[in-house]
């Protein structure tokens, strides 16, 4: 591992610390922590995007959707 420097307003460090104490982390692990949910919930946002360019551009027709209303769960 790397050690880097970072600069965080008083708050920020204050509410970091809490939450780390809360989770029984210590800060650094609480930041990784931290910065890994960040880059997924941007991955996947990129993805959603893409996925909704995607239909813009070559939206479902009604034959593509017509699975939908016959779709039913098998009697038991």
């Amino acid at each position: 591992m790397t050690t880097i420097q970072v600069v965080l307003d008083d708050e920020l460090l204050k509410a970091a610390d809490r939450a780390a104490r809360r989770s029984k982390k210590n800060r650094s692990e609480l930041m990784r922590e931290a910065l890994r949910q960040y880059l997924r919930n941007k991955e996947i946002r990129a993805m959603e995007e893409q996925e909704r360019i995607g239909y813009t551009k070559h939206p479902q027709t009604k034959e593509e959707l017509q699975w939908v209303g016959e779709a039913s769960w098998p009697a038991e």
